[in-house]
């Protein structure tokens, strides 16, 4: 540790890149005293700024933004819900001026915390006070890349079965990513399960990161996919898989009396997937009907665009090995048609969820070879896909009906299609 120096410094020495023990003290009393406004989850923060000898936060009750937020108009910029969408986003530290600017707008009052010494202004410091704030409020996320990896008739396997099927793409999801770091490619992936399955979304914001989400899911499928060839029993699970960009919440749920170190996501994101993840067959990956950038400033270009840009950064994943073997051909495409000019014109699907509520998706075919000429293709071919009501509705003879009426009449559901538009 660096010889202490003035407050002013931080107690930092020019050119380390380790938070000094006078801000460490700092970082502790804030969270010490955040933990005990935070009352057990009945507060959140919002956001926070800087004085000289403390910081300022805005502390609400946890229904406060949806109270305050009901009745606005969501596509209006300047609604109730598009401020309170905008002050959750991104960074939550505030100039003095924008603080109580907010604190105005909201009608609520600041919250001063006394610190023993003057807060460090260096970016890891800053970067700290950051995290401990975003975990004792809420975050919203404009866009952002999320997988749902779904264990298929997961329910007819018996508990230990589960266990060892859970267990066996928890390993494809690591060895995924230690696959991408030989690479020089780092996801710092997070993940929350869904009982069957998992939410994968990569922390990193970048548009480099949407194309690194993608490669990372053909990495889980292929080991996934080779796990099986060599597995016995029902040890290794077959999966449904879907990739999405678009909008959510990000929330720290409270364990006891301390808010998790692990986040959790819900919004429109989350949604789209789960609605396109029910109408996948096993072993099937859909991806979402979306626009995003492929680079920093670009305009954003759709689903298909960003497809053939990640099949075409494919070419940094050739050498990584799989079983003692190594990829040397791998690319991936939305399955289609090919036109009498040889052109291929990707097929797009209709979802129609259990509330009548219709999304587009594409169905997702992977490419990948290997030392020996060995070529595996993964994902659904054209000839397996369904155009129509999915197979469990079909094996089943068509609606469920109570005393001659349809079950999903009586409560009020659609019934859930898949159809090629």
């Amino acid at each position: 540790m660096s010889e202490a120096k003035p407050a002013s410094t931080g107690g930092r020495d020019a050119g380390s890149d380790a938070i000094s023990i006078v801000q460490r003290g700092n970082l502790k009393a804030l969270e010490t005293t955040l933990r005990k406004q935070w009352r057990l989850g009945q507060n959140i923060v919002l956001c926070w700024s800087s004085t000289e000898n403390g910081i300022l936060v805005l502390l609400v009750p946890h229904y406060f933004l949806g109270n305050y937020s009901a009745a606005s108009d969501p596509v209006d910029e300047d609604s109730k819900e598009a401020f309170t969408r905008k002050l959750i986003s991104g960074e939550r530290q505030k100039s003095r001026d924008e603080f109580f600017e907010v604190a105005n707008r909201l009608g609520v009052s600041a919250t001063f915390i006394k610190l023993s010494t003057p807060l460090d202004g260096e970016p890891l410091v800053i970067e700290a006070v950051e995290q401990i704030i975003k975990r004792y409020g809420i975050s919203y996320v404009s866009s952002r890349a999320v997988l749902l990896f779904d264990i298929a008739e997961f329910s007819l396997y018996t508990p230990f079965e589960q266990a060892s099927q859970l267990n066996s793409l928890s390993y494809s999801l690591n060895s995924a990513y230690n696959k991408l770091l030989t690479k020089g490619i780092e996801i710092n992936f997070a993940r929350t399960t869904t009982g069957d399955g998992y939410y994968v979304w990569n922390r990193n914001l970048s548009p480099g990161a949407n194309r690194d989400l993608l490669h990372f899911l053909l990495l889980v499928i292929a080991d996934n996919a080779m796990a099986r060839e060599a597995s016995k029993g029902n040890t290794v699970p077959l999966i449904r898989t879907a990739y999405h960009i678009g909008s959510h919440y990000e929330l720290y749920q409270a364990e006891g009396v301390n808010p998790t170190v692990f986040s959790y996501i819900v919004g429109d994101v989350t949604i789209e997937l789960a609605r396109m993840v029910d109408l996948a067959q096993p072993g099937q990956i859909f991806l979402g009907d979306f626009q995003v950038a492929l680079e920093e400033g670009d305009e954003p270009t759709d689903t298909l665009g960003f497809l053939q840009y990640c099949s075409e950064a494919c070419k940094t994943l050739l050498g990584i090995g799989f079983a003692g073997e190594e990829i040397e051909a791998m690319s991936c495409q939305a399955s289609g048609t090919v036109d009498d000019a040889g052109n291929l014109a990707a097929r797009r699907f209709i979802l129609t969820d259990k509330h009548g509520i219709t999304r587009g998706a594409y169905n997702l075919q992977i490419s990948i070879g290997t030392g020996g000429e060995r070529t595996r293709d993964l994902g659904l071919d054209n000839d397996y896909l369904t155009a129509g009501a999915p197979e469990a509705e079909k094996e089943s003879g068509g609606e469920e009906m109570v005393d001659g009426i349809s079950v999903n009449k009586l409560q009020n559901r659609a019934r859930k299609t898949v159809s090629e538009e």
